[in-house]
């Protein structure tokens, strides 16, 4: 009698808890709101202050500047006037020919160029010194808005993290009570229902998988001994090969059901696996009931090397072999399996011949107990839950699987899968 595994053990109870609710003021409460107004209206007093205090520096160099002496008396006896910004009225007592009005014009058009000179040299500095505090003010910005929003840049990961099927993943966010730790909190919250629903469906199924493990194990057991006698009745033996051809199928739905309930958690330990090894090994599995059924199986098996498990990636190439056999043509049909890498990911491709399928078939083929045009399974090629398994072992490892109906009838399967 095979032996049956030990029922699966409840989940530990989560280390995370959320933070209870302290009731605070309103108007006390360190919102985003707040935290932001705050943040930006001191930074916008900041830059004024340091922008005027730098044009004030500016302006009175350039008032010390406009107000340097235009020109000088070297000497009184005579009369002797010199200048470095004018050179126009440089005179000397001996020599003086520059009459009164043209030496006061001279000075009046001295002292515009020296005031237009000062404003320039003011407006030039002042220009330097705003695109020096623009830059710093940029560069200030997104430090602060990159440190205000990491929440929410934690939160997303966390997000794509449970996306992969991880639920064990928790934000846990640190800081002040705002609106983005009351959204952390709300998302812990739900993920920790989540897994707890998540975890009671699964642990359901394994030990409904388990007790069901044991009487099908016995009752085969028994149908083999019965028949192991040679004087039994015809009838007897006959009724003996429909029993355990049942309780075969049976045995393969509780299976089905237990890898369908492992295959839905993330797959924590991985290892290298070559999908074209995975799938020489189902292609051998399957090729004495392919001959059986005058199915030819071709295809060329590149090597495509994958981190994941290698038993439940060698169940996604035997599922599809499988169903590719079983559901072709009765005659002269083919089934095409092929691996590869195609944009920096493995990709399994299994293609068959066989009845048309409508392309609004599609999704509910991938449903567990479902088949083309019936609600429930009712017949001897399967229990019906080969291709959600598969979906589900894709999921697990970060893939997906994607059909579309074959032109002139049968399937195109494509399992991709990240390297």
């Amino acid at each position: 009698m095979a032996t049956t595994p030990a029922p699966p053990q409840a989940p530990p109870k989560p280390t995370w808890e959320p933070r209870s609710q302290q009731p605070v003021f309103p108007w006390l409460r360190p919102t985003i709101r707040i935290r932001l107004t705050l943040l930006y209206g001191g930074m916008f007093l900041i830059a004024g202050i340091l922008l005027l205090s730098i044009i004030y520096l500016l302006a009175a160099q350039a008032i010390s500047t406009g107000n340097q002496p235009l020109f000088k008396i070297v000497a009184f006896d005579k009369l002797q006037v010199s200048s470095d910004n004018c050179p126009a009225i440089n005179m000397s007592g001996t020599t003086a020919t520059v009459r009164l009005q043209d030496f006061n014009n001279a000075i009046a058009q001295c002292v515009d160029h020296q005031r237009q000179a000062a404003l320039d040299n003011l407006l030039s500095r002042s220009l330097l010194a705003l695109l020096g505090l623009a830059v710093i003010a940029f560069a200030f910005g997104y430090a602060m808005a990159g440190r205000v929003l990491s929440p929410l840049g934690r939160i997303t990961r966390t997000a794509r993290a449970v996306a992969g099927s991880d639920l064990s993943r928790r934000i846990e966010l640190d800081g002040p009570d705002d609106e983005l730790k009351e959204l952390a909190d709300t998302f812990d919250d739900m993920l920790e229902r989540l897994q707890r629903a998540f975890t009671a469906q699964q642990r359901f199924v394994g030990n409904a998988s388990h007790e069901l493990r044991t009487p099908l194990a016995i009752n085969r057991t028994l149908l083999e001994v019965h028949l192991s006698d040679p004087g039994a009745p015809v009838e007897l033996q006959q009724l003996g090969k429909t029993l355990l051809a049942t309780n075969e199928r049976s045995e393969q739905l509780v299976e089905g059901l237990l890898l369908l309930a492992r295959s839905d958690n993330q797959i924590v330990e991985r290892k290298p696996v070559d999908l074209a090894e995975v799938a020489s090994q189902a292609v051998d599995q399957v090729h004495a009931e392919a001959e059986a059924k005058g199915v030819t199986i071709r295809g060329v098996q590149k090597p495509a090397v994958v981190q994941g498990n290698g038993v439940l990636l060698e169940r996604i190439a035997l599922n599809l072999v499988q169903n590719a056999v079983r559901y072709n043509v009765p005659e002269d049909g083919w089934v095409e399996v092929n691996t590869e890498i195609q944009h920096g990911q493995a990709v399994l491709y299994v293609a068959n011949t066989g009845p048309v399928v409508p392309a609004y078939e599609i999704d509910n083929l991938f449903e567990p107990f479902r088949r083309l045009r019936t609600e429930r399974t009712g017949s001897d090629k399967g229990v019906g839950l080969g291709l959600s398994i598969v979906r589900s072992v894709a999921r697990a490892h970060g893939g997906h699987i994607a059909a579309q109906p074959r032109e002139g009838g049968g399937l195109v399967m494509r399992v991709t899968l990240p390297v």
